[in-house]
């Protein structure tokens, strides 16, 4: 009767010690490899909401929501080079800080990827419907966008909304190509990456220039200040931060590959840093020309003279946003928007919002699938009903867990706004990744001798340095994304005690490897 037992090391490890990978990434695939899985939606999309958020000062937050990326994803490689199985943080902490935790992890990585999955939809939403409005093709406004809603502490929509009808299409399409386990190809996947990696070059190439002569764009530097974590307002650098973090999620790909790595010790931190530093240049880069060449002030409301709320129903109604030329905290696809305006030639400003319509998505099926990926694994360690976990008998596939990931997905992005979904999603990560750097401790003591690929290194000072990043951006997101995170995990609680304790294989004694399950399909983009 004990909610902390855990799941043996030795039992997890056993499939991954029979199905083990052939060593052959070298640190430059890892850093293409961490660089394609980071680059998405927070830059392209979220940058609107850093603006509202820091006005200038977002250029500090990226740098902020690096460093913190950086010392997690070391602390994470420790262990994913340990346990290279299904799971991902969840497995790990099961193993080292028993079941209740690996439930409460579980389930906020359920939240960060169903919810980081219908950010992304609705990110590529207002860019397909930004490009095809440009190309004479116009999508009712109530289409596009929810409805005013506010159920308890979760608001969003905007007024003449009903719903987002291209994002809930896509969460669609995404749903149908997991369940039937058609998956893109390494070679599809690398041409998304330079397709992304082009764009950001564009821009950057097109905005730079203009920087040296709109200088005054740059002042007020901080207009919102450093941000008060205990606020729960959620803005300045440090808000912006919190939210900026989701542009670099995707940054475990690199962590996750440590088994497929020659020489991990040395190759998996030259690919993490590598890849995340290169990936915070370029959102300076990019920052610096939406900054320099248009503008990024937040907005505030003429009549009370307070700061609009970043992605809210009055900023998106205000006098400003329904201008011709609206300013940048207005747009759902900033980096499109500003080329159009800095640009007499709308074609580069459309290159981007075509690059973005294109690439987009596959972000949101890899999102799902690590979704599916999680549930399967909590559904067959028993802590989620058996039927969850069934394997299609033509597709292989976990079908029923996908199709209810779908509609989950889908319901989230035909309702709520980009910037609101980053932060809920953002809450869970950071909660799963800070377990992650206690558990990495942890180990340190009770299993000294077991064989680590990969050793964090400093890890007494690297681990608690994580551990502080996650639970300053963690206060620092807005009491909204708070409450979500505190009212998910009641929920989830409730759950656990009602099925997951009592059905818990380990507590029936129930030890298994799994070497004779139907397998599911590898992530898409490796093969």
């Amino acid at each position: 009767m004990n909610p902390l037992r855990i799941k043996s090391l030795d039992a997890i490890l056993a499939t991954a010690e029979k199905k083990s990978l052939h060593r052959s990434l070298g640190p430059v695939q890892l850093t293409l490899l961490g660089i394609g899985a980071v680059i998405g939606t927070g830059i392209f999309v979220l940058t609107a909401a850093a603006a509202q958020k820091a006005g200038p000062g977002m250029m500090i937050s990226f740098i902020i929501a690096g460093a913190v990326c950086a010392v997690a994803a070391l602390c994470y490689s420790e262990l994913a080079s340990m346990v290279p199985v299904a799971g991902s943080a969840y497995t790990y902490s099961y193993a080292v800080m028993g079941e209740m935790v690996a439930w409460l992890v579980g389930w906020a990585l359920i939240l960060e990827y169903a919810l980081g999955a219908s950010a992304v939809a609705v990110g590529w939403s207002g860019h397909i419907v930004g490009f095809l409005d440009d190309i004479g093709i116009h999508i009712p406004h109530a289409l596009t966008v929810g409805p005013p809603i506010s159920i308890g502490f979760i608001k969003g929509g905007e007024i003449g909304g009903v719903l987002n009808l291209p994002a809930v299409i896509i969460t669609g399409i995404v749903t149908l190509l997991l369940v039937i386990g058609t998956k893109e190809s390494a070679t599809a996947n690398a041409v998304l990456v330079a397709i992304k990696i082009a764009a950001l070059l564009l821009f950057i190439v097109l905005t730079l220039p203009l920087v040296t002569g709109h200088m005054e764009n740059f002042s007020p530097f901080t207009p919102r200040g450093w941000g008060n974590p205990l606020d729960g307002t959620g803005t300045g650098v440090l808000g912006a931060a919190a939210s900026i973090f989701f542009a670099y999620v995707g940054f475990d790909a690199v962590s996750t590959a440590a088994e497929e790595t020659r020489n991990p010790q040395r190759n998996v931190p030259i690919g993490l840093i590598a890849s995340l530093g290169i990936c915070t240049v370029f959102y300076i880069l990019v920052a610096t020309g939406v900054i320099g060449s248009f503008g990024a002030q937040p907005l505030t409301d003429p009549a009370t003279g307070q700061y609009f709320a970043d992605g809210s129903t009055e900023l998106y109604a205000s006098a400003a946003c329904q201008a011709a030329h609206a300013p940048l905290v207005c747009s759902k696809e900033a980096l499109a928007h500003v080329l159009r305006e800095v640009n007499s030639n709308p074609l580069f400003g459309n290159l981007i919002g075509l690059a973005a319509t294109i690439a987009l998505p596959s972000v949101v099926l890899l999102m799902m699938f690590g979704q599916t990926r999680v549930f399967f694994v909590m559904a067959r360690d028993g802590l989620l009903p058996k039927g969850l976990s069934a394997v299609h008998t033509t597709f292989k596939t976990p079908w029923v867990i996908t199709l209810v990931t779908g509609v989950v997905v889908a319901i989230a992005a035909a309702f709520l706004p980009v910037g609101s979904l980053a932060d809920y999603s953002n809450a869970g990560t950071l909660f799963a990744f800070a377990a992650v750097s206690l558990g990495v401790m942890i180990l340190r003591f009770t299993d000294k001798t077991r064989n680590r690929p990969f050793k964090t290194p400093l890890l007494w000072i690297i681990a608690p340095l994580s551990i502080f990043g996650c639970v300053l951006l963690f206060v620092s997101l807005g009491t909204e994304s708070k409450q979500v995170f505190f009212g998910w995990t009641a929920i989830g609680l409730v759950l656990y005690f009602a099925y997951g304790f009592w059905h818990s294989n380990v507590r029936k004694g129930i030890i298994e490897d799994h070497e004779n399950d139907a397998d599911l399909p590898p992530p898409p983009g490796t093969t």
